[in-house]
């Protein structure tokens, strides 16, 4: 549980970065406290779409992992980042990516972010 807890916070961290690093990734309305709930919602969502459906993906684009060396994991991460905002405003949380190479460029700084929380955070079950 507490690894959940750990990775959530990460993955919270890293959002709050790419959002505001990124001008074409935003977090809308209310105040600092629904902002925050809103982060860790999509945060939580952000998880279960790389539990869930990155798996698939990386499986069904293998060959395409090895004809690019691995660069195929940006798109990858793009895409993820993009379904997520697609959920996002399902669940009508206020978070959303704005374009194709936005998410390019926010699935990386949120792969790099993320890494650095996780080694940085205690990771102990």
């Amino acid at each position: 549980m507490k690894n959940f807890v750990v990775k959530t916070i990460a993955n919270a961290g890293a959002l709050a970065v790419a959002i505001w690093l990124l001008q074409d990734i935003t977090l809308s309305g209310g105040g600092t406290g629904r902002k925050a709930l809103t982060l860790i919602l999509v945060a939580l969502l952000f998880g279960v779409v790389n539990f869930v459906v990155k798996p698939i993906v990386k499986l069904l684009t293998f060959p395409l992992f090895t004809l690019t060396l691995g660069l195929i994991t940006l798109v990858v991460n793009a895409l993820m980042l993009l379904l997520t905002s697609w959920l996002a405003g399902l669940f009508n949380l206020s978070f959303h990516v704005h374009g194709f190479w936005t998410a390019v460029l926010g699935g990386l700084i949120i792969s790099i972010v993320s890494w650095a929380l996780n080694v940085v955070l205690p990771d102990e079950d």
